[in-house]
């Protein structure tokens, strides 16, 4: 018996792409990494580690060279907050020495290098070697080279310390710096909570601008739909539903990640931040209505795109309809004086140009008609 295949379109098999869980753990194996396990994996890109010290008098910002003498050192007596910026995880030593260091639980360290982790808010609470961290992950998004792409970042929160961690160095916080630099700055006034709040009060404001590019093309495609509906109008709001339906399921956990760190108290938050979250919620919630917003207008304006070339096909059909009624009696009307067989008016020379004004007068008679009754 011979066995039938199913011929999928490549647009269905993205989308069951999309819909499919990953695979986080292979079996038998434990959860969790050991320190020893990330000596292992690829080593092949060098990290870029920023460190800064800062208190409501003075900052210091270094970028070390050296990790191991770097992390050897304690932070100053001075420093309030400690912030040590990690971008690249592929260079796995590195990242050893900042879990020894600073005693990263190993389910967190294996969220960590997992680049599609959904954002969500760990409380490791201290438990013999492993002092009591906040461990987050946060997601956002941007455009590079007119794609989308998404960018994770990782939290380790202390009561002084706080460790971020990100993949590449396409995310930058160069405004946090700016802002750290400035001595009338609140970021200088508070606790390191605070730094914690303004990073991922950055992270969700940059969605603001990505929502704005993205009605723009809405606009641009309603026009172009409007004025010249083409296929390639079809496929581009499929491509943008496709990616507002991804910025979406990176959004969504972001509100429930807020949420839960404004509704639950840790020892590492304090209760200015908590306050201050309040707002980054509000900023997820518009962001996520906006969203909602732009998927509906992208499916009305597939459905405008459909209705277009349905009274576009409807006007050809009616044109051609109008001419084939136009020349059904005058196809008459010349078979009748066209047959091979004595007709009595050849006998008349007139008899010619008399079919000629009939044929015009009849036809002329026929649009006048069909004007009158709004089919044209």
């Amino acid at each position: 018996m011979k066995s039938k295949h199913r011929r999928v379109k490549a647009g269905e098999l993205e989308r069951r792409r999309l819909a499919l869980p990953t695979l986080k753990h292979a079996a038998g194996k434990a959860a969790g990494i050991e320190y020893a396990e990330l000596l292992s994996g690829p080593g092949t890109t060098s990290a870029r580690v920023r460190c800064i010290d800062y208190c409501p008098e003075t900052y210091q910002v270094q970028e070390p060279d050296n990790i191991v003498d770097f992390l050897a050192r304690h932070r100053p007596e001075w420093s309030k907050v400690r912030w040590i910026h990690v971008e690249g995880l592929e260079d796995r030593a590195v990242l050893r020495a900042f879990a020894e260091k600073y005693q990263l639980h190993p389910l967190a360290v294996e969220d960590l290098l997992d680049g599609h982790q959904r954002p969500k808010v760990e409380d490791y609470p201290g438990t013999g070697d492993f002092p009591g961290r906040l461990f987050i992950v946060a997601r956002t998004a941007r455009f590079e080279d007119g794609k989308l792409v998404h960018e994770t970042v990782g939290f380790f929160l202390g009561r002084h310390t706080l460790l971020t961690f990100q993949h590449g160095p396409g995310l930058s916080f160069a405004e946090i710096q700016r802002r750290i630099a400035n001595d009338r700055s609140r970021l200088r006034e508070n606790d390191v909570s605070f730094l914690l709040y303004s990073l991922i009060d950055v992270m969700v404001d940059r969605l603001f601008p990505i929502l704005e590019r993205y009605s723009e093309r809405l606009e641009a495609a309603e026009e172009d739909i409007l004025r010249r509906p083409h296929l390639q109008n079809l496929e581009t709001m499929h491509d943008i539903k496709r990616e507002l339906v991804l910025l979406r399921r990176a959004i969504w956990p972001m509100r429930d990640l807020v949420a839960q760190l404004q509704r639950d108290r840790h020892e590492c938050l304090s209760e200015t931040t908590a306050t201050y979250f309040r707002d980054v919620y509000d900023h997820c919630v518009q962001i996520l209505d906006l969203l909602e917003t732009y998927r509906e207008i992208a499916a009305a304006m597939t459905e405008t795109y459909v209705s277009v070339m349905s009274n576009r096909t409807n006007d050809i059909m009616k044109v051609l309809t109008v001419i084939g009624t136009i020349f059904i009696p005058l196809t008459f009307l010349a078979g009748v004086y066209g047959m091979n067989m004595p007709i009595p008016e050849n006998q008349y020379a007139i008899s010619y140009p008399l079919f000629w004004l009939v044929s015009l007068v009849l036809g002329g008679l026929m649009l006048f008609w069909f004007r009158r009754r709004g089919w044209l």
